[in-house]
């Protein structure tokens, strides 16, 4: 019974202090209307997340660079301006490790 009143306060605490779990992926994806220009595996208005993963495959450092690309906005290689993505930088990171992961 002690154990459960530990946990049980540890969660009320948790919930109370306004700390949020990580967003996924798909959800920043739905959030940020990135489906409005990118796709899976098809060019829309923008390269899909297949194009962009090949275009940095076998780049170690690929998924620091999305994530400062989704950061920054702005100029992203020859295409159009790309919005600002408002999400944390873990968040950012694991939606350029998503992207990376198409195919």
């Amino acid at each position: 019974m002690k154990s459960f009143v530990t946990i049980a306060a540890t969660l009320a605490a948790f919930a109370a202090s306004g700390a949020s779990l990580a967003a996924s992926p798909e959800d920043i994806i739905a959030k940020e209307k990135c489906s409005t220009c990118h796709t899976a595996t098809t060019t829309k208005k923008a390269p899909s997340f297949a194009a962009i993963a090949g275009k940095y495959k076998g780049n170690a450092d690929a998924a620091n660079k999305i994530a400062a690309e989704l950061k920054s906005g702005g100029k992203v290689g020859d295409e159009e301006d790309h919005k600002k993505v408002a999400a944390s930088d873990a968040d950012l990171k694991a939606l350029a490790t998503y992207i990376l992961g198409a195919k």
